[in-house]
């Protein structure tokens, strides 16, 4: 062959390369994608960059079709409704598929499948985070019972590198059935407002099976599931916010559970203090308060990360960092059911526990719980089994533990937060912290009924209440008994925590031998 038919062969191979490259980035075409500017919604590959750190991102499996006959009612498109590869973000290598809505709906069928498994499976060898970009109408019909297989071949991957790498799903678009299955199983699920929706059946089958009229929002919305459902953990109100979101959860968190969590340059004095937080808590044991204020003043650069903001809002959980070290805060809001612990707080705190276990990331804990919350609601929604989950998951966990008692500390409310029993390191209590198996004016009322009952005085009450707080409810009789490990003044917290994850820094605890624990679900 000569020099210049060879050439030209190259050069036609190349253009060849080039329009498939273009019919490829082109998804479901033009006019598909012009109907989802139309809608407020960026393509997959627009998303992908605004995600990805500049010109990181290499796709993976660009010219993949669907394996159906020609001819058939799947028609063929490359890529075949999802962009996956790698890039990184802040320059860490991250693993990330990309639903794309403008070919058949963003919906699943076999090939799909097996890409978004291929990618999954490169991040778990590789120890990198896997981020999904989700806009799926779910299972792709056409494709019968291999759409399910694909799905089901995507649940098992969750749930192997569940605890293993962070798995962080967007949701940017509405998602049906087996499309929610998945971002459910994730670690951190994010949701854009008035555009992504999240169902297990669409308002249409509602309304057919169960004669209810419902709209999207109603059903799956945003606020649906960051505030009443607790499936969304964040919500933003554009699509660039939702990976500004995704960006700054993935600074807090390690790539995978065998590295310690990134440790930043701190710019905060880590021997600060703040002469405000000795009389902060009110006098009056009954008045709230705002826990995250006390949070924040703590953390590195008056900087707390929050996660579930909207849900079970009794109890606050979130990310910072105490002299540039990443931390997981778990604490009770007076602001909210005077900080009682229920149903849905249980279920938020042990969830995010266990998140922290699993990544290495220290457990911080601030405690002002009154109790659990009382009720039948509460029981025969069984708060006993779902509470028991906050005890399970602070037992279970070996990171670094310090926990503060910042004022009401009660029965086992008392020992699920945290408490020496279940094997915090340091435990803390300020001045005043009131440690007993229930309220002082409660255990006065038991204690000294008849005396009461018997008494013409009506002050009698507030003396015997007064004289259990000062026999039993305070901090030093805690401290005498090593329960607590020191009383300190509030302006040496922050100080004191930095200290103690310093000497804590080399933990390790080991647990017996065993498959897996059995935490009520």
């Amino acid at each position: 062959m000569s020099k210049e038919r060879k050439k030209e062969e190259e050069e036609d191979s190349i253009e060849e390369l080039e329009e498939l490259n273009r019919l490829a980035e082109l998804g479901g075409g033009q006019s598909r994608i012009e109907e989802q500017h139309a809608k407020g919604k960026k393509t997959a590959r627009e998303r992908i960059s605004l995600l990805l750190d500049s010109g990181s991102f290499v796709e993976l499996d660009k010219f993949v079709t669907n394996r159906a006959p020609d001819g058939e009612a799947v028609q063929k498109y490359y890529g075949d409704g999802v962009v996956t590869g790698y890039g990184k973000i802040e320059g860490r290598t991250v693993f990330v598929f990309a639903h794309d809505f403008t070919v058949q709906g963003g919906s699943l069928g076999e090939m799909f499948g097996k890409k978004v498994c291929k990618v999954m499976d490169l991040a778990m060898k590789a120890g990198a985070p896997i981020i999904g970009l989700n806009d799926s109408g779910g299972a792709r019909i056409q494709e019968g019972v291999q759409s399910l297989a694909s799905y089901s071949e995507i649940f098992f991957r969750n749930t192997m590198a569940s605890g293993v790498i962070p798995q962080i799903s967007v949701i940017l678009g509405p998602c049906a059935g087996g499309a929610v299955y998945s971002p459910a199983m994730t670690d951190f699920v994010i949701m854009v407002e008035k555009t992504s929706y999240m169902f297990i059946t669409g308002p249409d089958v509602v309304k057919a099976a169960l004669g209810e009229t419902v709209t999207f929002e109603q059903l799956g919305g945003p606020n649906t599931h960051a505030k009443i459902s607790g499936v969304a953990h964040f919500v933003n109100s554009t699509e660039e916010e939702c990976f500004s979101t995704v960006r700054r959860l993935l600074s807090y968190l390690p790539s995978n559970n065998g590295e310690s969590p990134p440790r930043q340059e701190p710019s905060d004095d880590p021997n600060r203090v703040d002469e405000s937080l000795d009389d902060f808590v009110p006098k009056d044991s009954n008045k709230p308060y705002d826990m995250k204020q006390i949070i924040n003043t703590i953390l590195d650069d008056n900087d707390f990360f929050e996660v579930h903001e909207m849900w079970a809002q009794n109890i606050v959980v979130g990310f910072g960092r105490l002299n540039g070290a990443p931390v997981g805060v778990v604490a009770n809001q007076p602001m909210h059911l005077a900080g009682a612990l229920d149903i849905d707080s249980s279920n938020k705190a042990s969830r995010f526990i266990r998140f922290c276990d699993a990544f290495n990331i220290p457990i911080i804990t601030f405690v002002d719980v009154p109790g659990y919350l009382p009720g039948t609601e509460q029981e025969s929604g069984g708060i006993i089994k779902h509470g028991s989950k906050l005890l399970f998951a602070y037992c279970e966990a070996t990171v670094p533990k310090i926990t503060v008692i910042v004022r009401k500390a009660y029965g086992g409310a008392y020992c699920a937060m945290g408490s020496k029993f279940s094997r915090a390191d340091l435990n803390y209590a300020w001045p005043s912290a009131e440690i007993a198996v229930m309220g002082p004016e409660g255990a006065a009322r038991i204690i000294y009924r008849k005396q009461i009952e018997k008494s013409q005085d009506k002050g009698v009450l507030e003396r015997f209440t007064e004289e259990y707080r000062r026999k039993f409810a305070n901090p030093f009789i805690a401290a005498e008994r090593g329960i607590i490990d020191a009383v300190i003044r509030p302006r040496d917290t922050r100080k004191l925590l930095i200290s103690g994850l310093w000497a804590l820094a080399a933990k390790s605890e080991q647990r017996p031998p065993k498959k897996h624990g059995n935490i009520q679900l």
